[in-house]
């Protein structure tokens, strides 16, 4: 088939939605024609380095930014960079056209940002469109408020306020009813679609990992030396919830264990006076914001992984760790509630702090006192991510999911 891609965010080597973007579009031209619609000031560099180096005779770039506004890097994640993604979507819709006219595709695909609230105008071409993996419906459970700062609420709000907007968008209404059908990544963004007219919605985390890299993390050993470290990895922010699980720590009150976080960010000073007043600093360390090589380092010397984040559409550290054989504390929430099981891991119902902070807890202690769970845990994790989550498996599920889009198996009545 002739597919077109929309990757606003696209880069060989990288993860999170550069990740996503790269790694969909290689899977898909390994069977069909694929043209990427991207931006040139992002990774156009790094993509044609790639592909002199490895050719995909598949698959084509077609780059374009906004004519008026074409540093779209100059503003980080911020909200002028959200209002760049709008505009950069409507000038697609008018290159897909244009191209649509002379190469006839079969399927266009909306692959990144993964944002439900934001329209792509590609549903308006006239074929088939698939959006997504879309999230970003969850929020953080209001109980959990009452331990953010007021800066962090304001985050919370505005945040809640600009779905909202999205939700009553007219494009991003028809672009749900447009579409044949959306892919979310979680529960509460699914729910979200279907309320606004989505018809055809399938749950399908955004995740993947090359088969090198599983392979790589297949060959971390499960430690069996003291002390039992437990492992946060992420930026330190207040809805990542990494308060909760050094609340935890210190309420499980074990001996040889110690909790590492990797990562930098607004939290860290917090967290860092939490852990002197919890009276834990000593076996708390903070490690500060590292390469990914450096990370996943850390996560080799770590027995089990530690992610309560209260609204995370994706998770990804969720699946690097159980593909490294850790078992996975998490809460049932997000992006972490669709990729852990209770065969991988422990997942805590997010009711409020207190009860949170407890369950955690013992789920600590469990892991600690029984290395036999721990291996058994950490076991089923790696399956887990070999059979679901490697690229070559994601790309033979979007190859499915194509062809019964372009060429839906009727149903006997």
């Amino acid at each position: 088939m002739k597919v077109l891609i929309s990757a606003y965010s696209c880069e060989p080597g990288r993860g999170s939605e550069r990740g996503v973007g790269w790694n969909v579009a290689r899977e898909v031209a390994k069977r069909h024609e694929v043209w990427v619609l991207t931006r040139p000031d992002e990774s156009r560099e790094a993509i044609e380095a790639e592909l002199a180096c490895n050719p995909v005779p598949n698959l084509n770039f077609v780059y374009f930014t906004l004519p008026f506004w074409q540093d779209s890097l100059r503003w980080g994640q911020s909200g002028a960079m959200q209002i760049h993604y709008y505009l950069w979507q409507i000038q697609a819709y008018f290159v897909a056209r244009k191209l649509h006219q002379e190469i006839q595709f079969d399927l266009a695909h909306h692959v990144t940002f993964v944002k439900y609230s934001s329209p792509s105008f590609l549903a308006f071409l006239p074929i088939p469109f698939i959006w997504g993996p879309v999230g970003g419906g969850e929020s953080a459970p209001t109980p959990f408020w009452q331990d953010f700062s007021l800066k962090a609420k304001l985050y919370e709000l505005g945040r809640d306020l600009a779905r909202k907007m999205g939700e009553i968008d007219p494009f991003t209404r028809l672009t749900a009813r447009k579409s044949t059908v959306v892919r979310a990544t979680t529960i509460d963004t699914a729910t979200r679609l279907h309320k606004m007219g989505a018809k055809e919605i399938q749950i399908v985390p955004e995740v993947g990992l090359l088969e090198e890299e599983l392979e790589a993390l297949r060959q971390y050993p499960l430690p069996i030396d003291l002390p039992v470290r437990f492992i946060s990895m992420g930026r330190l922010l207040h809805w990542k919830g990494y308060h909760l699980g050094l609340q935890a720590f210190a309420q499980a009150n074990l001996l040889e264990t110690e909790y590492w976080l990797v990562g930098d960010g607004p939290e860290r000073e917090r967290l860092q006076n939490m852990a002197e007043a919890l009276g834990v600093a000593d076996r708390v360390k903070f490690w500060g914001r590292l390469t990914r090589e450096e990370t996943l380092e850390k996560l080799r010397d770590c027995h089990v992984l530690v992610h309560p984040s209260l609204h995370d559409s994706g998770g990804w550290v969720c699946i690097e760790g159980m593909a490294a054989g850790r078992p996975v504390i998490c809460l049932d929430l997000g992006g972490p509630a669709v990729q852990v099981t209770e065969e991988t891991g422990f997942k805590v119902a997010a009711n409020n702090p207190s009860q949170v902070i407890q369950k955690m807890a013992e789920a600590m202690r469990c892991l600690t006192e029984d290395p036999t769970l721990r291996e058994k845990m950490g076991n089923a994790g790696r399956t887990l991510v070999s059979e679901n989550y490697g690229w070559r498996v994601v790309g033979e599920r979007l190859n499915a999911l194509y062809q019964n889009t372009v060429n839906p198996i009727p149903v006997k009545i």
